[in-house]
């Protein structure tokens, strides 16, 4: 009963001052990423302290939770989120032990949609549809770039031209967290083609290096983290991209702005190249990339079956 005492008659918590001093202790944390996922899950914290208390950390941390949806992936920041400022809190005698983060929460984890690879055939019937214009074009060259060169969208904004030993070589300098290797981020990385082909076989060369030597602008992607959202506003406005989306949907899968990336994936495992060389052309660890991709890998059972039926 001592332990829960937190916020009574003996001890009221300043939640507003609180929550000021938490932010100059995350200093790295932008505007944005403030406002949109650490405030909405700390005023939740607030809240819960109105009146009667948690009882303990899992109580608190349910409360602080239940406006999202389990299993998503907004619930897994705030909830990370909560997390850090939780065991800050303790750490400096602001909230008792008892609400220290729970190990684990009962939770209902929901499923992970599978990510729709688009074929070639998709991405040159979707390029043909776009509207003409500046505007568009600037699109269409971003799209380019996203299928030949498995991009995240973000990366569009980090892209770079070096010095090689045999020439200019295209860069991507994007950092991102390596995934499930906590502190761990991927390292700038060359790039590698690979082109799409038409309906013949053929490979097509859009020639996109030279096109960003030579300065050919790519279209805004609002603010930075924002890039996969921006291409997304875009592609949703887009009457074929809608019509993939439903061919995505039949087949159990989710068509998204990674969709590209996914089909850079797709393809370099049927060229049978090695899947170290294909993790380290996307930014992968070998272990996060044979979560998401080793359905690609090619599979010799289908081809044993035939050859006994033959």
């Amino acid at each position: 009963a001592q332990n829960a005492d937190t916020s009574s008659a003996h001890q009221k918590l300043d939640f507003s001052q609180l929550i000021e001093k938490y932010r100059a202790f995350v200093p790295n944390a932008g505007d944005t990423t403030w406002q949109t996922f650490y405030l909405p899950v700390l005023r939740n914290c607030a809240k819960a302290f109105d009146g009667r208390p948690p009882v303990d950390g899992e109580a608190l941390a349910m409360a602080c939770l239940s406006q999202w949806e389990q299993g998503s992936r907004m619930r897994q920041t705030s909830r990370q989120k909560l997390y850090g400022f939780l065991n800050w809190a303790v750490q400096r005698g602001h909230l008792k032990p008892i609400y220290s983060p729970p190990a684990a929460l009962p939770e209902v984890l929901k499923p992970k949609r599978i990510g729709y690879p688009l074929s070639d055939a998709q991405i040159l019937q979707l390029l043909d549809n776009l509207p003409e214009g500046e505007a568009h074009d600037r699109w269409r060259f971003a799209i380019q770039l996203c299928a030949v060169y498995g991009l995240r969208p973000e990366e569009l904004r980090h892209l770079r031209i070096k010095d090689g030993a045999s020439g200019a070589e295209l860069w991507t300098i994007y950092q991102k967290s390596m995934g499930g290797t906590k502190g761990l981020k991927t390292e700038p990385r060359r790039l590698h083609p690979l082109l799409l082909r038409d309906a013949d076989g053929s490979a097509i060369d859009w020639k996109l290096q030279a096109r960003l030597q030579v300065g050919e602008a790519l279209p805004p992607l609002n603010r930075d983290g924002d890039g996969g959202q921006a291409l997304n506003q875009y592609l949703r406005r887009r009457k074929v991209w809608m019509t993939l989306r439903d061919e995505a949907e039949h087949q159990g899968e989710q068509l998204t702005p990674y969709s590209f990336r996914h089909r850079y994936a797709k393809q370099a495992h049927a060229a049978r190249l090695a899947v170290a060389e294909i993790s380290e052309a996307m930014g992968h660890t070998i272990e996060v990339h044979l979560k998401s991709y080793a359905r690609f890998k090619p599979d010799a059972t289908a081809a044993n079956f035939a050859a006994v039926n033959v």
